[in-house]
């Protein structure tokens, strides 16, 4: 009789975990805000109504982006599947392993399979873009942290308190020049924006997708894992070394 023995392996460590959902939650506010604002005309919103949902997305975004910042450091201090060697492609011995995941090999891995890794990373360049665009974007529309003050100083009339302007407020207080000045400033931030948005629509419905495939071909209980941060196979993962964590390849190999 075969051995169907299953065995329960440590992958996810809490900070991991955290990221994870606490990411897919401010992600999820910040995607039903910015559908409003990008359909703010077809919805009848004032401008009262865009000042708030602008003002609640950029909160959101905060979350957002402290909660990528942490995670982005931890990669570099979390356990073997947190880090930086675990996430990024390439490495002696990557394109082998991608071609036979992709060939569907039946090998089990614990931390993200190399076909997930080139996934990951993609999905994390594309959560920076839209981190660093919406902060810029904060204090051009709304005037916020860590760029309002500096944008206010720029677009302020003369002899107008920076500091008095808010989010469509009078045009008197304005500088007209220096507001057409910044307003095609921010055009590109705006622009990158708005692709990196739908961009991440499509990451996350194909992450979606990749998640239950793999849970179907593989088992491993993926979604499960990042509650309990346990995977369970009843084979020996690929990157499961003897008494540690860690790759089957050298990522760090030129």
């Amino acid at each position: 009789m075969a051995d169907t023995s299953v065995t329960s392996y440590k992958v996810w460590d809490v900070p991991v975990r955290l990221f994870h959902w606490i990411n897919f939650l401010s992600v999820l506010t910040l995607i039903a805000f910015g559908l409003v604002i990008y359909n703010g005309g077809a919805l009848g919103l004032s401008n009262e109504g865009k000042a708030l949902m602008k003002t609640l997305h950029v909160w959101a975004g905060y979350v957002f982006a402290v909660n990528l910042a942490i995670r982005l450091v931890w990669a570099f201090m979390g356990n073997a599947h947190a880090r930086w060697s675990a996430i990024l492609p390439g490495g002696r011995g990557y394109g082998a392993a991608l071609r036979a995941y992709i060939r569907g090999d039946g090998t089990a891995w614990l931390g993200h399979n190399p076909l997930g890794r080139l996934a990951v990373t993609a999905m994390l360049l594309a959560l920076i873009g839209q981190a660093v665009t919406g902060l810029v974007l904060a204090g051009t529309d709304i005037y916020y942290p860590p760029f309002g003050g500096m944008i206010a100083e720029w677009i302020a009339a003369d002899g107008v308190d920076p500091s008095s302007l808010v989010p469509y407020g009078p045009k008197e207080l304005l500088d007209a020049a220096a507001y057409q000045d910044m307003r095609a400033f921010r055009k590109p931030y705006i622009e990158v924006h708005e692709w990196l948005f739908f961009t991440l629509l499509g990451l996350i419905t194909l992450h979606i997708a990749a998640v239950v495939m793999a849970e179907i071909r593989h088992g491993g209980t993926l979604v499960s894992a990042m509650f309990t941060g346990r995977k369970h196979y009843d084979r020996t993962p690929e990157d499961k070394a003897e008494g540690a964590l860690a790759p089957s390849f050298d990522l760090g190999a030129s």
